[in-house]
This record gives C-alpha cells, structure tokens and sequence, in this order.
C-alpha cells in the first residue's frame, strides 16, 4: 500500500469538508483560497506548494460570472505561489507574472489600493527574476515598484517601503555599465538602499534592517567613484550592521553571504588609510578568516558553487603579495530582492 503524502491528505480533507459543507461557490472559493495560504506559508515541500496552487486553480474555477474581484484576488496568491516554486527552468516565473497581470487587470478597477500595490510588488519581482535569464527588460520590474510605491509610502507602510527601494536599487544595480547613465544608476542605487534604512531599524525590522545594510555595504563596494577607500570603509560598517541580525545559528546562509562579502572588502582596503602604502596584511588575514568560517557554511548547507568560489578567494589571497590591489571576489546573490509575504 502506497502511503499519502501530507499535503495529499490535507487536500483531500479539504475537499471533503468543502463537499460537505452549506456554503455558496464564492464562500467555497474564499475557503479553498484559505487552505491554500496555509499550505503555502511554511512550505516543507515543493509539494506543499503544488498543493496550494492545485487549491488555487479550484478556487478559481468556482469563481462565476460577477465575482471577478475575488477570481483576481486569488490570482494574485497563485502567483505567490508559483514564484515560490523552485523549478529548473523559468516557467513558475512565467507562470506567477501571468497571474498578476491577470489579477491586476480587475484589481485596477475595483481592488483596494494596498492590494494592488502588493500585487505590483510581486509582479516587480517576477520581472526583475526573469530579467535575471534574460526573458524580460529589467525596466518591466522597475515600473512595477514605482507603481506600487504610489501606494506603500515611507509614512504608512515603512516595512513595504523599505523592501521596494531594496528592490529597486538591485535592479538598477543589475542593469549592465555600458552606457554613460551608468554612474547615475549606481547613485540611485545607493540612494535607494539609505532610504529604505530611514524608514526600518534593528529591533523593528531587524531581517529588512540586514538585507538593506548588507547591500548597501555591496553597492558602495563597487560603486564607481574616486572615494574607493571611503566607501569601503561605509561598506565595513554596513556589513557590521547586517551581522547584528544575521548570524550562523538562526540564519547561516545569510551569515555566510555578508561575511564573504566583509572578506571581499577588507582586501581590498589598506591596513591604515592614512598611510596606504604601506598595504594591507592585516586586512587580508582577517578576509582569509572570514572567507574560511563562510566555506565552512557553504559547505554545510551544501552550496558547493560557493564553495568553490570562497576557496578560490582564498587561494588568491593566500599567494597575494603585501601591499598590491587585490581583486573583486565577490561570492554573493548582491540581488538580495524580497517579495511581501502571503
């Protein structure tokens, strides 16, 4: 006898009370979209989520003519879904952009305006992933959080605002420096980056609060400027920052990721600005150290592509000669990009 999954066994019971239940299509459907959201929230499995957006697909279905409102609201948490779906290839992507497109198309019309905002939001970060392999134009993502931010403002919706200026300077960031508004869109970066920090804070918002320190630290790393020491040090004093959220117990891949880029900056750093002629030892034995603790993580939780990229770090500053330039190593997803959750 082949034993069912859990998420099997919680959709058939769903099902089942649904059948049995004295409820009109549209209270089903809101109740089909409710099993779904709980399905999805703390997924174990890919499973989990195949189930809710199975949920999702029969909410809609029971959807009639008049309730597109609520078909568009469901829509949109299929399209939660979908993007949280790990996948080889881009389809779930594909698939969650269509669904908030979709969804937005009545959500304009007769949705609420944080509602539509959120959407915008997601939809942002489905162009901007998709962006990523080259099957839509980064501005596509862009637009979406200007649009969003409409609604999600510093003074009433900190959190949101902070994770869409986060958002928005990763892709401005991940636009290619081959024109001449590069400059500007780095500076936008940054700029973006520090006004997501004014509206969040350590105790409050502490995993926001590390995202942003963390990328503001990467942005300033390799912002092109003639302040190179400058920023490094405000890079160093970032990734401090994020550390104070993100440590090896409760969070090791973030951990890992802002460590290595600590190690990344300090060798590139003098030992003392004041008199960088004389190089950076100490910097580099400290970096060897912080690319040698990540490895160990990486190692851990079995992300050998950075595996290997740490002990290549390492091996180049282990033969580094005192007192040269070391190179960029960078080992780390810079685009730290965040949805709002279901």
């Amino acid at each position: 006898m082949v034993r069912r999954s859990r998420t099997e066994e919680q959709v058939e019971a769903a099902l089942r009370a649904l059948e049995d239940a004295s409820a009109t299509d549209a209270e089903k459907s809101e109740m089909l979209m409710e099993i779904a959201m709980g399905l999805q929230q703390k997924p174990q499995t890919p499973e989990d989520l195949l189930g809710a957006i199975k949920l999702y697909e029969m909410a809609v279905d029971r959807c009639l003519d008049g309730q597109e409102l609520l078909r568009a609201r469901i829509q949109a948490r299929m399209g939660t879904a979908y993007m949280m779906l790990p996948a080889e290839d881009a389809s779930p992507l594909q698939q969650a952009r269509d669904a908030f497109l979709e969804a937005l198309l009545v959500l304009n019309k007769d949705g609420g305006p944080e509602e539509i905002a959120e959407t915008e939001m997601n939809l942002g970060l489905a162009f901007q992933n998709l962006a990523g392999v080259n099957l839509a134009p980064i501005q596509d993502a862009i637009s979406a959080y200007q649009r969003s931010l409409r609604t999600f403002d510093r003074e009433r919706h900190p959190q949101e605002f902070a994770i869409l200026q986060n958002n928005l300077a990763t892709a401005f960031l991940s636009i290619p420096f081959t024109d001449e508004k590069a400059k500007m869109r780095e500076a936008l970066a940054v700029q973006s980056f520090e006004e997501g920090l004014k509206t969040v804070n350590l105790i409050d918002h502490p995993v926001e609060y590390a995202m942003l320190q963390n990328n503001l630290g990467n942005a300033l790393q390799y912002v092109s400027s003639s302040h190179r020491v400058e920023n490094g040090f405000r890079a160093l004093e970032a990734y401090d920052e994020a550390l104070k959220v993100r440590d090896v117990k409760t969070m090791p891949g973030e951990y890992a990721n802002t460590i290595s880029n600590k190690a990344n900056c300090l060798a590139n750093l003098p030992d003392d600005p004041e008199n960088p002629e004389a190089g950076n030892p100490n910097n580099i034995e400290m970096a060897i150290s912080l690319y040698k603790a990540a490895r160990a993580t990486f190692e851990r939780l079995g992300e050998m592509h950075k595996v290997q990229a740490v002990s290549e770090a390492i091996a180049e500053l282990s033969n580094f000669e005192q007192g040269a330039d070391a190179s960029s190593l960078d080992v780390t997803d810079a685009n730290d990009s965040q949805r709002e959750a279901v």
